[in-house]
């Protein structure tokens, strides 16, 4: 059994990262990075070479969607989740396209949102 001990979050705002930082925490991940863009995202996760990433669609510059992209070509067994407030059937369709994991709204409750990622995670047999 695989224990995840850094995860990336990429979301442009600040607020949005700490809170998806104190869930990841609550979960037991040890180590947490940030990034405020997709660029930025791309950069990090080449330096860090997290366990999994938490990913935002909408951001400016760099959207998560090619960052998504970018970064599973750069490691294919990247393990991304992708998470929005706005969730569209495109997006949902493209991330998983572009090689996403799972497909997170913003919205959910902070519980269900721990669950998921556990349940994600556990799924892919990798905890």
């Amino acid at each position: 059994m695989k224990a995840f001990k850094k995860a990336l979050i990429v979301d442009d705002e600040a607020h949005l990262r700490l809170y998806l930082k104190l869930i990841l925490q609550g979960i037991g991940v040890e180590t947490i990075s940030e990034a405020s863009n997709g660029l930025e995202g791309i950069e990090q996760y080449q330096q860090v070479k997290p366990d999994f990433v938490l990913m935002d669609i909408n951001m400016p510059g760099m959207d998560g969607l090619e960052a998504l992209e970018k970064i599973t070509d750069y490691d294919p067994d990247a393990i991304v989740l992708m998470m929005t407030s706005v969730a569209t059937r495109q997006s949902v369709e493209q991330s998983a396209l572009n090689g996403a994991v799972q497909y997170l709204r913003k919205d959910t409750p902070k519980d269900e949102i721990s669950l998921r990622i556990v349940e994600t995670l556990e799924e892919l047999d990798l905890v």
